[in-house]
C-alpha cells in the first residue's frame, strides 16, 4: 500500500514537472545559451527559462522514479510477472530505444560541437526517462491521470497565453512600438529602452532608433505561440494534448450539471480551436485534419455515411487550408522551399557521415556548408526523423524511426477497436505529434519530447500489460 500511494504521489510531481516545461522549457535545448537566467521576480514569472534547468529537475526524478521501479520488482510485488513476462514486439519496445540512445553516446565521441552535442544528449536522456516510466509506472492502475493533471493545466494556461497574445498582446505591443519610433523611445523608461536594445527589439537605422522590422511583422502575422518557441510548436502541442482534452471536456463532464458541462465543452473547444488557427501552422492544419478522418473512421455508423462524414471532414479543411494560406503559395511557398533545403543537405551529411554522423545535435554546423545561398540559415533540420541520421548516422536514424513506427503500430492495432475514448485520444495525439515531426523539430523542446515520450510509455505499458496477463480459466 506505501509502495502504490508513494507511486502515485511521484507520477503527480512528475506530470507537474512535465506543465513545469510546457509553461517555462519551451524552446530548442541547442538555444539555451541565447537564453539568459532569470534575476528579478518577473523574469522568473514571465520570461522563460534557460533549457538546462529542466535536467537536474530531471535527473532527481529520474533516480526516484527508478528506485520505485525496483522496489516494483522485488519478490511478491503483484507487477512481478507483468514485468518479466515478455512478448517478442514488447522485448523490441524495450531494445530499439536503448539502441538509439546507446548509439547517440557513441556518435558523440565524434561530434564536431560537444557543447550543442552535450545539450542534445540530456534531451534525450529526457525523452528515454519520459518513455521506460510511463511504460513501467504510470500505465499502472490508471495513474495516467495523475501525470495528465500537471500536463492539461499547463496546457490550459498554453492556450489562455496563446489567446491572449492574438486578441491583445501583440496589437497592443505593435502599436505601443511604433508610438515609441515616433516619439523617440520617451514613452519608455530608459531601463526599458536598454533593454529593449539587447535585445533586438529596438534597432539603429541610418544613426535612428527604429523598431525592429522583424519584430513588427510577428506582431502584425498575429501568429501566437503560447508559452513555446514560435506558433508551429504550439500547434505540435495542440495536436498532442488536443484530442485528450477534449475527450476529457466531453466525457469526464458527464455528471456535472447540464450548464457547467456545456461550459466545460465550450471553454475547450474555443481555447483549443482558436489557438490551433491561429498559430498558423499548415502542416499542422493537414495532420488536424487527417487526424479528425480518423476519427470518424472508428465511429459505429453505417459505412456510407461514415465515408461521406469523412469526405466531408476532408474535403472542409482542404478547403480552409486553401482560402487560409492563399498568400503564403502565392509569394512562393518559401518555408516549404527553405525546408528542402535542410532536408537535402541533411541527405548530404548522412551521405558523407553514413557510421557515426556529425553528432548529436550539430545539423547547423555541415549545413552553413551545404545550404544554398539564398536560403535562410537553420539550426535544425526540420524533419526529427531527418536529423537523426544527419546528427548520428545510419544505425541512430534507422533506431529511432524503428522505435516509433512500431509503438506506434503495436498501440494502435490494440486500441483501434477496443480502446476506451482516453485512451484512444492520447493515442490520436501521438500520431499527430510524431507526424508532425516530419516538418519540425519537436524532439528538441523538452516541453513537447518529454511529454510524448511519457504518455507513449504509458500507452506501452498498457499494452504490455494486456499482452502479458493470461486468459482466466474457467
Amino acid at each position: 500500500m506505501k509502495n502504490v500511494t508513494a507511486t502515485k504521489i511521484f507520477t503527480l510531481a512528475f506530470g507537474l514537472f512535465l506543465g513545469l516545461c510546457l509553461w517555462k522549457f519551451g524552446n530548442p535545448v541547442i538555444l539555451g545559451h541565447q537564453i539568459p537566467a532569470p534575476t528579478t521576480g518577473s523574469d522568473f514569472l514571465n520570461n522563460p527559462w534557460p533549457p538546462h534547468w529542466a535536467n537536474w529537475i530531471l535527473l532527481a526524478l529520474a533516480i526516484i522514479g527508478g528506485l520505485l521501479v525496483f522496489k516494483n520488482r522485488s519478490p511478491g510485488h503483484p507487477y512481478k510477472s507483468e514485468v518479466e513476462n515478455r512478448k517478442s514486439e514488447i522485448t523490441g519496445l524495450w531494445l530499439l530505444p536503448l539502441v538509439w540512445l546507446g548509439w547517440q553516446f557513441i556518435s558523440a565521441n565524434r561530434t564536431v560541437d560537444a557543447d550543442l552535442t552535450v545539450a542534445t544528449l540530456w534531451q534525450f536522456l529526457g525523452c528515454g526517462a519520459g518513455y521506460f516510466l510511463g511504460a513501467t509506472i504510470f500505465s499502472r492502475e490508471n495513474r495516467s491521470r495523475w501525470l495528465l493533471f500537471g500536463v492539461l493545466a499547463a496546457f490550459t494556461f498554453c492556450l489562455v497565453r496563446a489567446v491572449d497574445q492574438r486578441l491583445y498582446e501583440y496589437p497592443q505591443t505593435r502599436q505601443l512600438l511604433l508610438a515609441g519610433e515616433r516619439c523617440g523611445w520617451t514613452n519608455f523608461p530608459p531601463e526599458n529602452v536598454a533593454a529593449m536594445k539587447h535585445d533586438g527589439i529596438i534597432i539603429n537605422t541610418n544613426g535612428a532608433d527604429v523598431a525592429n522590422p522583424v519584430i513588427l511583422a510577428k506582431f502584425q502575422k498575429k501568429r501566437v505561440a503560447g508559452t513555446l518557441v514560435y506558433p508551429n510548436a504550439l500547434a505540435g502541442i495542440i495536436l498532442l494534448l488536443g484530442p485528450v482534452s477534449l475527450a476529457l471536456a466531453f466525457g469526464a463532464t458527464k455528471n456535472l450539471k447540464p450548464s457547467i458541462r456545456l461550459a466545460a465543452m465550450a471553454l475547450a473547444t474555443f481555447l483549443i480551436g482558436a489557438s490551433f488557427f491561429w498559430s498558423g501552422s499548415k502542416l499542422g492544419w493537414l495532420i488536424g485534419t487527417g487526424m479528425a478522418g480518423l476519427y470518424l473512421l472508428r465511429r459505429d455508423w453505417p459505412k456510407k455515411l461514415k465515408l461521406m462524414a469523412v469526405a466531408t471532414v476532408v474535403i472542409l479543411g482542404l478547403g480552409v487550408f486553401a482560402v487560409r494560406f492563399q498568400q503564403y503559395f502565392a509569394g512562393g511557398a518559401t518555408s516549404a522551399g527553405a525546408r528542402l533545403d535542410y532536408w537535402h543537405a541533411a541527405v548530404q551529411t548522412t551521405a558523407a557521415h553514413p557510421i557515426l554522423g556529425t553528432g548529436p545535435g550539430t545539423f547547423q554546423r555541415p549545413y552553413v556548408q551545404l545550404k544554398s545561398p539564398d536560403s535562410e540559415m537553420a539550426r535544425l533540420t526540420h524533419n526529427d526523423y531527418l536529423e537523426q541520421f544527419s546528427d548520428s548516422g545510419l544505425i541512430g536514424g534507422i533506431s529511432y524511426a524503428a522505435w516509433i513506427i512500431l509503438a506506434l503500430a503495436v498501440i494502435g492495432k490494440k486500441l483501434w477497436r477496443n480502446a476506451g475514448e482516453i485512451e484512444l485520444a492520447i493515442y490520436a495525439g501521438l500520431l499527430g505529434w510524431f507526424a508532425q515531426g516530419l516538418g519540425e523539430f519537436g524532439l528538441y523542446v523538452p516541453a513537447l519530447a518529454w511529454t510524448a515520450f511519457s504518455l507513449l510509455g504509458v500507452l506501452i505499458g498498457a499494452k504490455r500489460i494486456e499482452i502479458d496477463k493470461k486468459p482466466e480459466s474457467g
